[in-house]
């Protein structure tokens, strides 16, 4: 079993941005983040390859995020810009030996971080 711990969390304003990061334990061939905003289901966000190509991003995160992974640390990275409310959620970092399915967004990895929150409120 991998171990996630995120970090970078916290509170912004809109149109500010935030980078969060999420150390692992070991190398993995998919990794990703997922978000649940209060109410609302855990969404895909953005997955990556171990070939370092982001293969999904959600609709809603387009040309605003970017996942990026710093292989020699074991270090997977999201950049937040341009925040808006409803980016408000606990982001989750997420990881698996395989991608099956993440180009659709239908990826289900089974190891998962413990969450970071991010509020974005004016």
């Amino acid at each position: 079993q991998v171990q996630l711990v995120e970090s970078g969390g916290g509170s912004v304003q809109p149109g500010e941005s935030l980078r969060l990061s999420c150390a692992v334990s070991a190398y993995t061939a998919c990794m990703g983040w997922f978000r649940q905003a209060p109410g609302k289901e855990r969404e895909g966000v953005a997955t990556m390859s171990a070939a370092g190509v982001g293969i999904y991003y959600a609709d809603s995160v387009k040309g605003r995020f970017a996942i990026s992974r710093a292989s020699a640390e074991n270090t997977l990275y999201l950049q937040m810009n341009n925040l808006k409310p409803e980016d408000t959620a606990v982001y989750y970092c997420a990881a698996d030996f395989s991608c099956r399915g993440a180009s659709a967004g239908t990826w289900y990895p089974s190891d998962w971080g413990q969450g970071t929150q991010v509020t974005v409120t004016s």
